[in-house]
């Protein structure tokens, strides 16, 4: 029978509509057609009918999302340069990360975009005289823009997502943030997101009402996969189950955490993506450690265990030392902010309950899982030994937050994990095949 199966599938196949019979072949999708059928009315055939379509709102990554700074008489600049847009309204502040080396305003910029932590409030500010604001919040077409990168940013995912029938302001949506911070949880003050939690609730009211009251599909990527998670665990069940149809998560950054978080905090490699040279990178590093999201992601204990994660001729570093790790590279200032945000969230789960497909890429063997600085140089590049995961995330932060997802015995009713081998973190919304993947969940989350 098995044999006969082998043979005959491929003609049954071949019997489908097309539609169907693509979402059904392992073959990659095409950029040049649909993955599905596509129509002009908000909806998708799929060979078996048509599929009208919920809204659908996309959180992106840490550096998609673009800054405007407005300066007032409060702003005291180090230099008079960074302060000649004072009074001169709002101004482009995080746009194209690929301009920036171009341009002498280096030092404008880290100082603008620097952070205050307040021990007092245990939150974040600007510094001050410094205010900041999300540019195109709720528009796909508001995502940075970077040339040497014209993929990034979702800008694949949605040509794909109108081919099959979304509509930018119609069913498509995005929910953009401010890279700087972390999204709280219980027990935690953030201003900042919780006004855009705020505006993000309404964001998906406002979507299901013009939807004919549809429930909403929320889709994150990277780091907008906590946001995105974070968002939903803190609206009331009530309102969930009203306007939450599906979470989607791909390549989340998980609280377990990631070992390349240390790397990019303690040497500034590859900061915000922005293309320099190491001594631009080292300029930049006190910005970045300066940020909330630059340590939310931290490895955890509880995951990571005592494995030394940094290694230098005098001491090891494991998940339990990075305190340690935060003095010994010159930052003893981020102990407290680190104790007080960061390890809160290491230790926080609470299921979202709805129902939830979390896309992880897995078998890249290129994923930093220790950082040797035999030296003590934390300024030079570590040598870097590797792990499996999706060349961002560890194979075992993924595993860790599925068996979380999975211990709440109602939430594993409605988790979903796919692994897709050879997936990277950066290009599993970009890559023809990947993204197949994706849009096969998109859709499906539509049909369930």
């Amino acid at each position: 029978m098995a044999r006969i199966l082998q043979f005959v599938t491929p003609l049954l196949l071949f019997l489908l509509p097309a539609g169907l019979r693509e979402l059904l072949s392992p073959t990659t999708i095409h950029h040049r057609t649909p993955p599905m059928g596509a129509a002009d009315d908000g909806t998708t055939s799929t060979g078996g009918g048509e599929v009208l379509l919920h809204p659908l709102v996309l959180v992106p990554g840490l550096t998609c999302n673009e800054l405007e700074a407005r300066l007032t008489d409060a702003y005291r600049p180090s230099v008079p340069r960074c302060g000649a847009m004072k009074g001169k309204g709002w101004f482009g502040l995080w746009a194209n990360c690929s301009d920036l080396p171009a341009h002498h305003y280096v030092q404008c910029f880290l100082e603008q975009m620097t952070l205050v932590y307040d021990p007092v409030a245990n939150d974040y500010r600007n510094l001050p005289g410094v205010e900041t604001r999300v540019r195109s919040f709720g528009s796909t077409r508001g995502f940075q823009r970077n040339p040497e990168h014209t993929t990034w940013c979702f800008e694949v995912l949605r040509h794909e997502l109108e081919r099959a029938g979304y509509r930018d302001g119609d069913t498509l949506f995005a929910a953009q943030y401010d890279l700087r911070y972390a999204p709280p949880v219980p027990g935690q003050s953030s201003e900042v997101f919780s006004r855009y939690f705020r505006r993000l609730t309404r964001l998906i009211e406002d979507a299901s009402e013009k939807n004919a009251n549809k429930k909403v599909i929320l889709f994150g990527h990277s780091f907008g996969g906590m946001v995105a998670l974070e968002f939903v665990r803190s609206t009331p069940m009530a309102w969930r189950n009203r306007y939450i149809k599906h979470l989607i998560l791909a390549a989340p950054v998980p609280a377990e955490g990631v070992v390349v978080a240390l790397q990019y905090f303690v040497s500034g490699s590859d900061l915000m993506y922005i293309p320099t040279v190491t001594q631009l990178e080292l300029t930049l590093r006190p910005m970045w450690r300066s940020f909330e999201s630059s340590i939310v992601n931290f490895p955890s204990p509880a995951v990571f265990g005592d494995r030394p994660l940094v290694v230098t001729a005098q001491r090891n570093y494991s998940a339990y030392d990075v305190e340690d790790l935060l003095a010994a590279a010159g930052f003893s200032a981020g102990v407290e902010p680190f104790r007080r945000r960061a390890v809160p969230k290491m230790n926080y789960f609470q299921a979202p309950m709805v129902p939830t497909t979390c896309i992880n890429g897995v078998g890249n063997n290129d994923t930093p899982e220790q950082l040797v600085y035999w030296d003590g140089d934390f300024d030079a590049e570590p040598e870097i030994v590797y792990g499996d995961g999706d060349n961002t995330i560890n194979l075992i932060s993924m595993l860790a937050f599925d068996e979380k997802m999975r211990r709440q015995p109602e939430q594993n009713k409605l988790y979903k994990s796919i692994k897709l081998h050879g997936a990277e973190h950066g290009t599993i919304v970009t890559e023809d095949w990947a993204l197949k993947r994706v849009m096969q969940e998109i859709l499906e989350a539509n049909r369930i």
